[in-house]
């Protein structure tokens, strides 16, 4: 009997150590580092942030970037008009940080920006962390990159690296090189270190130079991704940089 009663009171011990540990790693509360915005709310960051596969065409991202701009605009009296999420990432902490680049209009100008919304569904409450230009959209608008058939271009000409067009055919060249591959560790995309695009016949062709991350190792990949007049993105070059 007392064999049995020292047993109960080892295992409850256990379960009481354990819970304690959860709680100081921010699994309990919302108590370890990392604050954001104005600091009155602290955050426990646990996860690492990864892609929201095609969540930027969502509901709720769209409705998290409506959420942005409007803080935005309340907090700096501002008058940005939301476009739409260009690119959407998410991270787990206490609840979920998204991570956002928005399109928005700025006196007339799109203009990129940079969000992170913290958001907690269980306790009704969402708070804007950040919010910071990261660019202009481009002079010449996702169409006319977007071959049209039939359509020339000028020939090839300088881009700038965060235009959603240029990231979009960033990302599907760094996907068909993970496929491609036969490594355990997955394809990230670093940096667009350049680019280039031309529009030519019914292709709009994309020259790229890529910093990519696989685990540890960092590698350079010279592309060339071209768009149909479908929107159908095609990895047609892919020469790997030696250091």
């Amino acid at each position: 009997m007392k064999l049995k009663l020292i047993a109960y009171l080892f295992s409850s011990l256990l379960v009481v150590s354990a819970s304690a540990a959860l709680g100081e790693a921010g699994f309990c509360a919302d108590r370890e580092a990392g604050t954001e915005g104005d600091g009155s709310h602290p955050m426990a960051t646990l996860g690492g942030v990864r892609e929201s596969r095609g969540a930027e065409n969502s509901v709720e991202v769209e409705s998290l970037g409506r959420f942005a701009v409007d803080e935005h605009n309340s907090k700096e009296n501002g008058l940005l008009e939301f476009a739409r999420v260009v690119k959407a990432h998410e991270q787990v902490v206490a609840g979920t940080l998204h991570h956002l680049t928005i399109e928005a209009v700025d006196a007339g100008k799109k203009k990129l920006y940079e969000a992170k919304i913290w958001v907690k569904p269980w306790m009704n409450f969402k708070e804007l962390q950040e919010f910071k230009h990261a660019g202009d959209v481009p002079s010449f608008t996702p169409s006319d990159l977007g071959a049209r058939r039939g359509g020339h271009g000028p020939g090839w000409q300088e881009v700038p690296v965060h235009d959603p067009e240029v990231q979009d055919a960033a990302n599907h060249a760094v996907k068909t090189i993970q496929q491609r591959s036969n490594s355990l560790f997955p394809y990230e995309l670093h940096e667009i270190v350049h680019a280039k695009a031309e529009v030519a016949e019914n292709l709009a062709k994309f020259d790229m130079l890529l910093k990519v991350k696989r685990g540890d190792k960092e590698e350079k990949f010279k592309v060339e991704v071209h768009k149909n007049h479908e929107g159908i993105l095609q990895l047609n070059q892919m020469v790997p940089e030696q250091p």
